[in-house]
């Protein structure tokens, strides 16, 4: 069972670092990302084995996620993409591994912004002047914050605590 269970569970990383890229270098995360995370997670939970009612509470920590993650863009402090892939990680983590979730995807946020500020510092701009349009755009002060790249950091590195991993290998 498990040479079904390890590809299916590999979708949650792959997409999340996915989301996570596109964010940081187009200030965007398509909707596909978010669609396919929510699309793989009933089959997957399914296959590795979670009960019913951690399947439920995972649905309940999702919407909860995505009403959450709904108020922070209404608040104007995260995009749309970066709440639908909050949402969609914190339904894959389930509970109590959306806690964990949250702990490290605040601590990520954290170090990417002090990075991002590092970056932005009257110091490094003219040497990312010369880079990429991705990253001349990361070091423009008026620019925002790609908290994808939080999220999906987060997401990761609470992965082996989310309730389908937890189910397939625990």
């Amino acid at each position: 069972m498990q040479a079904i269970q390890i590809p299916l569970l590999l979708i949650f990383p792959i997409l999340a670092i996915l989301g996570g890229l596109k964010d940081l270098i187009s200030y965007t995360i398509p909707n596909w990302i978010s669609l396919a995370l929510l699309a793989a997670f009933l089959p997957t939970a399914l296959i590795c084995g979670a009960p019913l009612a951690q399947i439920g509470l995972c649905l309940a920590v999702g919407v909860g996620a995505l009403v959450l993650g709904m108020g922070m863009f209404a608040a104007g402090w995260i995009g749309g993409g970066d709440g639908k892939l909050f949402a969609v990680c914190a339904l894959w983590m389930g509970w109590p591994g959306a806690f964990m979730f949250l702990v490290y995807t605040g601590l990520a946020g954290g170090v990417l912004t002090l990075a991002i500020l590092s970056l932005r510092s009257g110091y490094l701009v003219p040497v990312m002047a010369g880079g990429p349009a991705w990253l001349r755009k990361l070091t423009a002060k008026e620019s925002d914050l790609p908290y994808g790249v939080a999220i999906a950091a987060g997401a990761l590195w609470a992965f082996p605590h989310g309730a389908l991993a937890v189910a397939a290998l625990g």
